[in-house]
């Protein structure tokens, strides 16, 4: 054989190119849906700080980028874990669907949670995920759709995005499907749709309990303070549903400071503990420290009072040593035997445990420093600048906080949306700087 026409050992460049790990490629997806499973607590979680949200962000992008390089076999792999039901995968799948924007993906996507809430949430947060650039038609798309299941999703979408359906969400507020009334009516107080007040006021009576709180919540937002709102919101938050402590910690902050006081006294009296510290952190008075140092000595309410406690007077019971060992007397979470039927986790786990006399002695040598008549955050009395300090400095549940306080100082602004990709709300806080 003539050396013209011998072929030299290895691939050339364009093969090598077309060809696919497929192994390196299923790392990508498991551990990118595993990532989103941590990201989706973190958002919510007490020792989670913007950047380390950015920083999950990033190595959740990275595994995404591996798909996307792999193309169409990332794509069918993604499609596969669909049938695993899990909103991992399903915010995977989003991500490559509407991100090509092809209709035949992005159906396949949402056919496969439509019956399911709990998966259309890994969707709705793949469409948050992109650039709204890159999804706006796919979106339009959506909100036209002949299923209230597209429309709820395309709604939810823009709401990722802080960005307003437009008639649309008119049309939301009036449809049969009662998901989609709901989400509509919270997204009228997200967006800080004031001129809608009416609409959510004839909200109020719907036969829909979910509806009805979902207005509640909005008009409250929206700084509605009439009697007929404030008694449904206190009917609501005391009936203990699974909307209550959001009603609650939205009404003590706008109830006045007598009324609030009055209502967390009735929290602290009726046993009701938890509940209570988490209304002290919220009204964000001095005050209620005293009864929050007794809390720190049940077991049961122990790490609940002691944030509490952090996010009025900005003290950080783990940075200034003031935390302790966990205590003998308490168990949380599901245990190892069979019989036991509670699987609940603890939704304290990743908060620490105060000790509560060095707690006690760091308080009387500092709370000259603080007025009693004034509201708190992180140790800030609560205005527009110590609340943008908070959103850039605050963890996860302190930055969802200064978050609504801002959007209750300012009703027509849309709520600060905490749970947006890291790199774009560093983005936004940076022009609210400048």
């Amino acid at each position: 054989m003539c050396a013209a026409t011998q072929r030299a050992i290895g691939f050339r460049p364009r093969e090598i190119s077309t060809r696919i790990n497929e192994t390196v490629i299923a790392v990508h997806a498991e551990d990118a849906a595993f990532l989103w499973l941590l990201r989706d607590q973190a958002v919510d979680a007490p020792h989670y700080s913007l950047q380390d949200l950015a920083d999950l962000d990033e190595r959740v992008e990275a595994h995404l980028d591996g798909l996307r390089v792999a193309g169409e076999y990332g794509w069918e792999l993604a499609q596969q874990e669909l049938t695993s039901n899990e909103p991992g995968e399903c915010f995977v799948a989003g991500v490559l669907a509407f991100g090509s924007a092809d209709p035949e993906r992005i159906e396949v996507v949402i056919a496969a949670v439509a019956e399911d809430p709990a998966l259309q949430r890994g969707v709705i947060s793949s469409l948050g995920w992109l650039p709204f650039e890159v999804v706006q038609q796919s979106l339009e798309d959506l909100l036209g759709g002949a299923s209230a299941v597209h429309r709820r999703i395309g709604i939810a979408g823009h709401l990722a995005h802080r960005r307003d359906p437009g008639v649309a969400l008119l049309s939301a507020l009036e449809d049969r499907d009662v998901a989609l009334r709901v989400r509509a009516l919270e997204a009228v107080g997200e967006l800080g749709r004031v001129d809608l007040m009416p609409r959510l006021r004839a909200a109020l009576g719907d036969v829909e309990e979910a509806c009805v709180e979902a207005a509640a919540w909005s008009a409250v937002r929206l700084q509605s303070r009439d009697p007929e709102t404030l008694r449904t919101v206190r009917r609501l938050a005391d009936a203990g549903g699974p909307h209550a402590e959001r009603l609650l910690l939205l009404a003590v902050r706008c109830l006045d400071l007598e009324s609030a006081e009055a209502w967390l006294r009735e929290l602290f009296d009726s046993g009701r503990l938890r509940l209570a510290a988490r209304a002290a952190a919220a009204i964000g008075r001095v005050r209620a420290i005293p009864d929050l140092l007794s809390l720190m000595g049940l077991p049961e309410q122990a790490r609940v009072a002691g944030e509490a406690f952090s996010m009025i007077t900005g003290i950080d019971l783990a940075y200034e040593d003031l935390d302790g060992e966990e205590s003998e007397a308490f168990h949380a979470g599901p245990t190892e035997s069979p019989e036991d039927d509670d699987v609940a986790m603890d939704p304290d786990e990743d908060l620490p445990w105060p000790a509560v006399a060095v707690v006690e002695d760091t308080w009387e040598a500092r709370k000259h420093t603080f007025d009693p008549d004034l509201r708190y955050l992180c140790g800030r009395p609560i205005n527009v600048p110590s609340l943008h300090e908070v959103l850039w400095v605050g963890r996860q549940r302190e930055r969802a906080a200064a978050a609504l306080e801002l959007a209750l100082l300012e009703p027509s602004r849309p709520l600060f949306e905490t749970r947006a990709p890291g790199r774009r709300q560093k983005e936004i806080l940076r022009t609210w700087r400048s």
